[in-house]
């Protein structure tokens, strides 16, 4: 019975996980350095961390449950 509803909880996570996406982040790079003057961009970087995540969790947990309905 635990193993049905750590599966359950595994599928949902992995659900809400890939349904957010990635994770993004803003990143300050120095484009031109003369002298007294700088000037700077902005990079706005995304990484899948998030969605991978999610889908081991939904790949685990559909596992899960696929083994415990086959064991009981």
């Amino acid at each position: 019975m635990n193993n049905n509803r750590l599966g359950i909880a595994l599928v949902i996570l992995g659900i809400a996980a890939l349904l957010y996406g990635g994770l993004g982040f803003d990143r300050q790079k120095t484009v031109l350095d003369v002298g007294g003057i700088k000037a700077t961009a902005t990079e706005h970087k995304t990484t899948p961390i998030v969605a991978i995540a999610g889908l081991v969790s939904l790949i685990a947990g559909a596992g899960l449950l696929i083994t415990s309905k086959r064991g009981g």
